[in-house]
């Protein structure tokens, strides 16, 4: 047991995207998180399981996958895999200023898994992508985007059935789920994130219930349990630790709290689920 999660880098520090044919090596890997970047995992083939947070998902290609940095993640793989891996940093997102490719990238990156219906033209673009990842040209940034763009719009075609509640979700709230998976601790007020955000909690609210009928507090409870369920299950950190990682006044109203959402002790959701 760590008592910090171990976060993979697989993105060179001068590079902001990268695209490479998923490693046919990988079998069972440990828990881990990503080092600020956002990872895109299409498999053609193989099978097994993959391991987002605390679900479970079976590899049934064509597939896809969508892992968050602040998100656990890790893999049981039982037969040779085959298909490709895009990065995104950050940076990436920050220095594009296609504002549908940012738009696309806010919407698919709240999903976990995608099963695709055609996958000829996705496969044409990842391996374009790829091609484009060892190119130094003077427009490498701006072929990367349209590519990106193209894969991601593509995918969203052809998953429609299983995405269409992602529709219609507000700029502000999809601005405020970046900050909330931002890998910078979570904050356990909305009022900080709307100050973050130049706005009011009312209108953070607003936009929450707009979207998908939630208030904002419960939006920022869920990625709260979630941190906490994270360094429980795969820290050695102590429950103290946890609670003020989280900015809970005292470890006493974290376990009220916890208790609470999830009907058990902290100390108890972690011997059960360890």
């Amino acid at each position: 047991m760590h008592h910090q999660l171990p976060i993979n880098n697989k993105l060179e520090k001068n590079r902001v995207v990268k695209a490479a044919l998923f490693n046919k090596g990988i079998g069972k890997t440990e828990p881990h998180k990503h080092n600020n970047y956002f990872e895109i995992i299409y498999l053609s083939q193989g099978s097994g399981y993959h391991y987002i947070d605390l679900n479970k998902y079976a590899i049934t290609p064509p597939v896809m996958f969508f892992v968050r940095q602040e998100q656990v993640h890790y893999w049981e793989i039982t037969s040779k895999p085959d298909g490709y891996v895009v990065i995104i940093r950050k940076s990436f997102v920050e220095q594009s200023l296609d504002s549908e490719l940012n738009a696309l990238l806010a919407n698919i990156s709240t999903e976990s898994c995608l099963h695709l219906s055609n996958t000829n033209t996705i496969e044409k673009i990842l391996q374009l992508l790829t091609e484009e990842n060892n190119g130094s040209g003077s427009n490498n940034f701006q072929i990367t985007e349209g590519l990106l763009k193209s894969l991601l719009a593509k995918v969203l075609d052809v998953s429609k059935p299983v995405i269409t509640k992602q529709e219609h979700k507000s700029d502000l709230f999809q601005t405020f789920i970046q900050l909330l998976s931002a890998d910078n601790g979570i904050k356990n007020k909305v009022s900080y994130y709307a100050e973050k955000l130049n706005t009011t909690p009312q209108n953070i609210n607003a936009a929450c219930q707009k979207s998908i009928q939630k208030p904002a507090t419960e939006v920022l409870s869920e990625f709260v349990l979630n941190e906490a369920k994270r360094l429980l299950l795969y820290t050695d950190k102590t429950i103290s630790e946890i609670a003020f990682a989280l900015e809970f006044t005292d470890p006493s109203h974290f376990v009220k709290y916890f208790k609470k959402m999830v009907n058990c002790t902290p100390q108890a959701f972690r011997h059960t689920n360890a």
